[in-house]
């Protein structure tokens, strides 16, 4: 199972390496930037600038237009919630499988020398990458309230992450990819969850 899932037939060795042998030192700094901006402790700060963005849509919206001020409300505290609790889960999950997984990272998968490694290396707790999941969610929480032109920079957001950190020799494709999986699932069942209960209270509301 681990050949086909994981190894695909040693394509996933091969693309490491097609990436992770690319290397200067602007290439080097930008990898390194993407894996920043990819770290899930960046939390508080980007729940904290949606929440803003939220304030001032709703707040711009003009109030006499009831129905396009309720739409735009409810659409940024569905956005705020699904962002939050999605973020706890997905932390949840990802601590929880990286140990009971236990895959080895590149440094300790491939042979000595083979890996380029920026930074402190890593070895173990390979699957899924953190950084690729919360990459992925944070995206997948914004796409209802993005712009099409935010959408195509989130997207290259989610593809940057994942890249830099193959780049630097922190995972291979198959551990970005998981994390990418991951990260969008856990936002997709939440946010049919929080859909799921605004309607609940809408057919309540409308009954009294």
């Amino acid at each position: 199972m681990k050949e086909i899932f994981y190894d695909w037939g040693g394509a996933n060795v091969w693309l490491f390496h097609a990436v992770n042998n690319q290397h200067f030192a602007l290439l080097d700094r930008l990898m390194q930037l993407g894996t920043v901006l990819g770290d899930h402790r960046n939390f508080t700060l980007y729940v904290s600038l949606v929440a803003l963005l939220a304030v001032i849509e709703v707040a711009t919206t003009p109030p006499q237009n009831v129905h396009r001020y309720q739409e735009q409300s409810t659409r940024w505290l569905a956005t705020v919630a699904v962002f939050s609790i999605a973020y706890l889960l997905d932390g949840w999950l990802i601590s929880a499988l990286k140990p009971l997984l236990d895959f080895p990272r590149p440094p300790l998968a491939l042979p000595s020398g083979t890996v380029f490694v920026v930074g402190q290396p890593e070895y173990h707790h390979s699957l899924p990458s953190g950084h690729s999941a919360f990459a992925m969610l944070v995206v997948a929480s914004l796409w209802p309230v993005l712009s099409r032109d935010w959408r195509m920079l989130g997207a290259f957001f989610v593809i940057w992450v994942g890249l830099s950190r193959i780049s630097l020799g922190a995972h291979f494709p198959a551990d970005v990819l998981a994390g990418f999986s991951l990260g969008l699932i856990v936002v997709l069942l939440v946010r049919a969850a929080v859909q799921a209960l605004l309607r609940r209270f809408s057919r309540k509301s409308d009954v009294v």
